[in-house]
């Protein structure tokens, strides 16, 4: 007998990490069995019966009083496991630090998960109007917010059209005018070499987010900054996109070994 996993142990495993994702998009709050159910297609039964066995393993946790589910420490331990191996903190973190005292303004360090952008490091800058749109750990769809926006334009052309038909199947509304809205906003980061976007997630909020690519000009992080938007005026938006743009290039030059 091979090794090979049978079609419905395949299918246990997609609909476990389907339930994960979203776990980490609620957050420490969690999200509720029957959220769990609608957000996914499954029936109530079958979302219990996989919560049941990620909890026996230690991935997810159940909160009382409000029987919520929650990512458990399994899922923490393995992801410190990984870091080594797949966290650009360490080398980024210094240059991210610098400009975020530069700029004065909250940046944010994002990558790529599937067809979510997540959170994986922030530096808040001296600024005394803050602005902390984004938790480390907390994930996004592709397109929403600036960093997701700026990977989403720069993956391959096959990939990105795969990517952008999947975020707007996950839309239950709207569809048509938010595809519409995502191709232009694509594209126009393609024109300028970064991304822009005003009161798309939070009102009253802007951010500019270019991408980190590796060495095959894939985008594997996007560097971001946020910031009100009266702190957001068109020659800001500009002088902070040259701005990024430029200690990205340092960034991927370290990571690439050619200096510092």
């Amino acid at each position: 007998m091979n090794g090979a996993a049978r079609p419905d142990e395949t299918g246990v495993l997609e609909r476990s990490i389907q339930l994960l994702k979203l776990l980490a998009a609620a957050g420490k709050h969690g999200m509720a069995l029957t959220r769990l159910s609608a957000a996914t297609g499954l029936a109530n039964s079958t979302v219990h019966r996989l919560l049941g066995q990620l909890c026996a393993q230690g991935m997810v946790v159940q909160h009382d009083p409000s029987k919520r589910y929650a990512l458990g420490p399994l899922v923490f331990e393995l992801g410190l496991a990984a870091s080594s191996s797949f966290d650009p903190r360490d080398r980024c973190a210094p240059f991210l630090r610098r400009l975020a005292e530069e700029v004065r303004d909250t940046v944010y360090l994002t990558m790529r998960s599937g067809s979510d952008a997540v959170c994986v490091d922030r530096h808040e800058g001296p600024s005394p109007v803050r602005v902390l749109t984004l938790d480390v750990g907390s994930r996004r769809p592709l397109g929403m917010g600036a960093g997701g926006l700026a990977m989403l334009a720069y993956a391959q052309d096959s990939e990105r059209e795969e990517l952008i038909q999947k975020l707007c199947k996950r839309r239950l509304g709207r569809r048509e005018q938010f595809e519409a809205e995502l191709r232009t906003a694509v594209q126009a980061c393609r024109r300028n070499g970064y991304a822009f976007i005003r009161n798309r997630v939070n009102p009253g909020v802007s951010a500019v987010g270019v991408p980190l690519l590796n060495s095959l000009d894939q985008p594997i992080a996007a560097v971001s900054v946020a910031a009100i938007d009266a702190r957001m005026r068109p020659a800001r938006v500009t002088a902070l996109a040259a701005l990024l743009q430029q200690r990205v290039r340092v960034i991927r030059q370290s990571m690439l070994g050619h200096g510092a």
